[in-house]
């Protein structure tokens, strides 16, 4: 009897009620300007403004992901996810230019993306500078590990790897495969 009222306790929490929460956190996001594709469902997120991502389809997404917008109000997404993309829990998108994440791309735990930087000149508080930004774009197929940190202006081309714990502040080439802080290539895919 005890078996059967835990199964049934795992079922109702697991297939019901998360289908009903994905449901209403959908919803809800979604009148809020968040572009959420079919088949992705939302688990437990943080947002600071939701019109400014857009998720494709079927995407996987674990809890506890960071989308923070570091701007103020303005039309249009800058957090673009692709199709098939999976997104590992406690994940941080730090943006205010742009990210684009294309087709099929798997993000491990942890991963940092911040598309910005501070102002560093003298005599003015850096903490008040406008620093430099630029945009992050992770093509198709590719796969970061756990912990990895992506800061601005780099792509990471489609097929390559990036291990994990990796600090990436150059462009990788596709199919290629980084590693270290700061990241260097350390061979190809064959």
């Amino acid at each position: 009897m005890s078996y059967l009222i835990q199964h049934g306790s795992f079922v109702l929490r697991q297939r019901y009620y998360a289908r009903f929460q994905h449901f209403f956190r959908k919803l809800w996001l979604g009148f809020q300007g968040m572009k959420v594709g079919k088949g992705t469902e939302l688990p437990r997120l943080h947002i600071t403004w939701p019109h400014q991502v857009t998720l494709g389809v079927n995407c996987k997404l674990e809890h506890d992901i960071y989308f923070k917008y570091d701007g103020i109000w303005q039309p249009g997404s800058a957090i673009k996810i692709g199709d098939n993309v999976f997104i590992g829990s406690g994940c941080e998108f730090n943006i205010s230019e742009g990210i684009t994440i294309g087709n099929d791309a798997l993000i491990a735990s942890g991963c940092r993306f911040i598309d910005h930087n501070h102002g560093t000149a003298l005599n003015e508080l850096m903490r008040t500078q406008v620093g430099p930004k630029e945009a992050i774009i992770i093509e198709p197929d590719v796969w970061l590990g756990v912990n990895v940190v992506v800061l601005k202006g780099v792509t990471i081309g489609q097929g390559a790897i990036v291990a994990a714990g990796a600090i990436v502040t150059k462009s990788v080439g596709a199919n290629e495969i980084w590693a270290g802080v700061p990241a260097k290539k350390i061979g190809e895919r064959k």
